[in-house]
């Protein structure tokens, strides 16, 4: 984020100023005057007043191919502990394997850093706050009590990370000190308060929804009901709330609400001509859908498109088209294999979807433009797309962003800021999936926001799994005729017969009815734990499959693994082989790396996976285990993201009884707690004239 952007995002929210010690007591003041009716919010609070931010420089690609951007992929090389560091963890009765989790998260300073302040180690990944304490009262002895500021701080910190795991950009005040109440700190209130005075936590004073439900979903989603994201209404019955997040995820959501502002209002709609040439390529779309998708596009610089997976034709259509008319044009999906077929769809349209994944080779009908279809990770990181000019921006007029629903506020900020002016955005997606596994959800409030223009897709997915599908989406579970047995329910009484069964159906029943190779085929389960879950499974199937002494690790040659180098980054591979330097794979085709110091914390078994990983992916066959300590985590979007994943066939083996039709019926995914929709709804006010200007 440029300094100007800090700047600016300052004026949109109201942190207290740190070496202020009544802020504390004025900030929970104000929320519960406001929370009880006897105060305005509007007279703790100002109004936000944003300004146009520049963008920023292109991001630096990072040696472990990851995204240059939050939450990248470390460095691919060893990382060497410093003795200190090790000695230090041994003080404080950590475990000398957290040295290399501990120098990737502080770098060199470690040492300092957590002599300092020994509840920092919360912000180490896997560190809970029980480690934490038990590391500081070593360490600090009797000083280091449950009301130290530090640890109130770094608590602060750790379950506003922790909901952003659930999505959550922002929590009530509230919810934060209900959080910090519920790990035994003394004044949870002040806490709160004296977190945003030191700078750890922002504060913010939103306007709400002009929908009620929505706003009280958000809160609610936030665990307290309508207090927890600080919902109450100002006088004349406008609804306020008073919310506070990470600087980060602030950032990120402001300067993601300007920069769809801005592609909005920099558009040029297109002269007459230009526009009688578009009008012609809507008429020669595959659909009337897609034919709708091309004349938003047309007249408009930002675009919302919703649809099933037959509808991901339809921006792939609209590229084709922007293509034949001379436009630089691209489409970006959320995984390889996403974007495999996405390419497939551009050929078909003779829009110049083929080539290496790495955008380097492809030229052909699209005049030397490379390959079409690229992933977002790698449009970032600079692996595939177009270049950028040299104030960072991409060199294309039209980006169609498929998997809208998997993109975090963080990435889809960086995306954005970096589409130049003028430039036409699509972003398009399945709002029925599961969302990103980051915080935000920027296209469920894109469409809540209601700024731009909105094409829904009445293209359906085909076959008896598209109808299954399709149903589950509006709440239905019903039974589809399936004559080719694309559809399957096998039940089972326990989780012993399910892992049992499973194992049965990938490496014979579906090979032997199906034709489909076990390689082509993945298990869907819940969770990694359990006695149905990844872990249990993916032993099993080893075993089944590519049984070995796991020599590499606990991998060996030919294994099928899922590598999460970071939250939201899950690349599907193969073991090709292991040495001094790590464990090394093929993932869909790219060579990768992983050290050995990180193969146990971002690198698992890959025949069985869950649906969050499996998101943006489809196979041949699929495979969801449903055992009965699953239901806790059923909803009708995994249900639905569990259930699409299988192209040609779908078998569920089903030990949860009626739970699966409640998830269906009674169970949406859980809201997420973000500010995006309302900003996004301020720059529209912003930007329409006045009426004196109108009239």
């Amino acid at each position: 984020m440029t300094a100007s952007g800090a700047d600016n995002a300052d004026q949109a929210r109201q942190p207290a100023a740190p070496g202020a010690p009544d802020k504390a007591a004025e900030l929970m003041a104000a929320v519960r005057a406001v929370e009880s009716g006897e105060r305005s919010a509007a007279e703790f609070f100002a109004e936000p007043k944003p300004a146009p931010r520049p963008r920023r420089a292109a991001p630096a690609a990072r040696p472990g191919g990851g995204p240059g951007g939050p939450q990248a992929v470390p460095g691919g090389g060893p990382v060497a502990v410093p003795e200190g560091v090790t000695a230090l963890l041994a003080e404080g009765g950590a475990p000398a394997a957290l040295g290399t989790a501990v120098v990737e998260t502080f770098g060199e300073g470690a040492e300092e850093v957590l002599r300092a302040d020994p509840w920092e180690l919360l912000a180490v990944p896997g560190v809970a706050p029980k480690q934490a304490d038990g590391f500081a009262r070593a360490l600090l002895g009797p000083d280091g009590g449950p009301g130290d500021e530090r640890r109130c701080r770094a608590l602060a910190v750790w379950l506003l990370e922790r909901a952003a795991l659930s999505g959550h950009t922002v929590l009530g005040p509230q919810a934060l000190a209900e959080g910090l109440a519920r790990y035994g700190v003394p004044d949870a209130e002040t806490a709160v308060g004296e977190a945003i005075d030191a700078g750890a936590v922002l504060a913010f004073e939103d306007a709400g929804e002009e929908d009620p439900a929505a706003g009280a979903g958000e809160a609610g989603a936030a665990g307290t009901g309508s207090t927890a994201a600080g919902e109450e209404e100002e006088e004349g019955g406008r609804p306020v709330r008073l919310l506070v997040g990470l600087e980060r995820h602030a950032l990120a959501e402001e300067s993601l609400a300007e920069g769809l502002a801005r592609l909005s209002s920099t558009f040029v709609p297109p002269g007459e001509e230009e526009a009688a040439r578009w009008e012609e390529a809507a008429g020669r779309a595959p659909g009337p859908s897609a034919a709708e998708l091309v004349r938003a596009a047309a007249r408009g610089g930002l675009v919302a498109h919703t649809g099933g997976e037959a509808a991901r034709a339809e921006p792939a259509a609209l590229v084709a088209a922007a293509r034949a008319l001379g436009l630089r044009a691209y489409a970006a999906a959320h995984s390889e294999d996403g974007r495999r077929r996405l390419a497939e769809l551009l050929d078909t349209e003779g829009g110049g979807g083929g080539g290496r994944s790495d955008g380097q080779d492809g030229d052909g009908p699209d005049g030397g433009m490379g390959p079409a279809a690229v992933t977002v990770d790698g449009l970032l990181a600079g692996r595939e797309g177009p270049g950028r000019d040299e104030e960072g921006a991409y060199a294309l007029d039209l980006l169609a962003v498929l998997d809208a629903p998997q993109l975090d506020a963080e990435r889809a900020a960086m995306l954005v800021e970096a589409v130049p002016d003028g430039a036409r955005l699509v972003l398009s997606g399945d709002p029925h999936l599961l969302g990103s596994a980051g915080a935000g959800q920027v296209l469920a409030d894109l469409l809540a926001a209601r700024v731009c223009p909105q094409v829904v897709s009445r293209t359906p997915d085909p076959g008896p799994v598209g109808e299954l599908v399709s149903g589950i989406g509006i709440g239905e579970l019903n039974q589809v005729e399936a004559p080719g047995r694309e559809v399957v329910i096998v039940p089972v009484r326990d989780a012993g017969e399910a892992v049992h069964r499973t194992v049965q159906l990938v490496a014979d029943s579906v090979p032997r009815a199906l034709g489909v190779p076990a390689e082509l085929t993945q298990v869907i389960t819940p969770g990694h734990g359990g006695a149905a879950g990844t872990r249990v499974l993916n032993a099993a199937l080893k075993e089944r499959l590519n049984p070995g002494p796991g020599r590499f690790g606990g991998f060996d040659p030919g294994d099928r693994v899922a590598h999460s180098p970071a939250p939201g980054h899950t690349a599907l591979g193969t073991v090709v082989s292991g040495d001094e330097e790590g464990l090394r794979l093929d993932c869909s085709g790219r060579a990768v790396t992983v050290p050995r110091e990180r193969v146990a914390r971002t690198v698992r078994h890959g025949w069985a996976i869950t649906a969050h990983q499996a998101v943006g992916t489809r196979w041949s066959a699929a495979v969801v285990v449903l055992p009965g300590d699953a239901v806790p985590a059923l909803s009708r979007a995994w249900v639905y993201t569990a259930f699409g994943r299988g192209e040609r066939h779908l078998s569920v083996v089903h030990g949860v009884d009626q739970a699966l039709p409640r998830a269906v019926e009674r169970i949406p995914a859980p809201e997420r707690t973000t500010r995006l929709r309302t900003l996004l709804r301020a720059q529209a006010a912003q930007a329409a004239p006045s009426p004196e200007t109108a009239d």
